[in-house]
């Protein structure tokens, strides 16, 4: 089961009014959905999830709260045609949570670097593009942008001159294969540091399959409408591109007097939640409230 990170954290930051409504814009396994929808019975929830396969375990592990939710497959910044079609027009709380859940890693859909299976990487199984097609079919500059820009890769050159190298060969056609052709790119040093050498650059890929910054971007003013006097968003991040879009998102915001920053500094798991959850140890939760 997927364990929901900074659970407590974002409970006391939604939970500064009770019920209206609340969106869970990346609902993922439903462990944050439940929380909230159990600290509060007065509360109605709208989760939204790309992954079709999680939906229907949230489904399953909200039933207890039947009547009292409603789950949407689609992409978070569709959360105005979400809303609209659920008839609703102010909202008291939105939560985003942009972590790869552990069905997605341990799917079998090529997240994770000693996956023997096909190279995809999407978590909307219906989109047309995947990481395959990525790594095979994009020219080699555009695989050095996307593996430097998107995965703050110092060796991406040499990466994305592997990667075009090895393609000649064959396709690249698994993540571990992925995983190995990156990992003969980069020094020794790097290739046995702390993280695998191939984080970053499947960080990357993920990103350009999914859409994952342009989405976020579109995203968070979609908020604005349709958020309460007092109502909250709620942003918890894995990787610093994230975490700028929403930091600068916010503080825009501030300075127009529309929304007002709660977490001057973003709040991190404690020691003892790292310990519990080693997965958490890179999450970062902002939090701005409508004025």
């Amino acid at each position: 089961m997927h364990v929901p990170v900074l659970l407590n954290e974002v409970l006391s930051y939604l939970s500064n009014e009770k019920g209206g409504v609340v969106v869970d814009c990346t609902v993922g396994l439903g462990g944050h959905a439940e929380a909230l929808l159990s600290s509060d019975e007065e509360l109605f929830l709208i989760g939204i999830d790309r992954d079709e396969e999680a939906l229907e375990k949230a489904q399953e592990r909200l039933k207890p709260f039947e009547g009292r939710f409603a789950l949407y497959k689609a992409s978070f910044d569709q959360l105005d045609e979400v809303l609209n079609q659920e008839g609703v027009n102010e909202v008291r709380g939105f939560l985003f949570d942009l972590g790869v859940s552990m069905l997605q890693l341990k799917g079998g859909r090529g997240f994770s670097f000693n996956d023997e299976s096909f190279l995809d990487m999407r978590m909307d199984k219906e989109q047309r593009k995947t990481a395959y097609a990525v790594v095979n079919e994009y020219p080699e500059k555009e695989l050095a942008r996307i593996i430097r820009e998107y995965g703050e890769e110092r060796y991406a050159r040499a990466i994305a001159r592997a990667i075009a190298r090895a393609r000649k060969e064959k396709p690249i056609e698994t993540a571990k294969e992925l995983a190995e052709v990156v990992a003969s790119a980069v020094p020794p040093a790097y290739r046995y540091g702390r993280i695998h050498p191939a984080t970053r650059t499947f960080q990357a890929i993920r990103i350009e399959v999914n859409r994952e910054l342009e989405s976020l971007r579109e995203a968070l003013p979609k908020t604005l409408p349709f958020l309460k006097r007092g109502g909250r968003v709620a942003v918890i991040s894995f990787h610093s591109l994230e975490d700028r879009i929403v930091k600068h998102f916010f503080k825009e915001k501030e300075r127009e007097g529309v929304l007002r920053v709660l977490t001057k500094k973003p709040v991190t798991p404690s020691e003892e939640e790292v310990k519990r959850n080693p997965a958490s140890r890179s999450a970062k939760l902002r939090v701005a409230e409508k004025l």
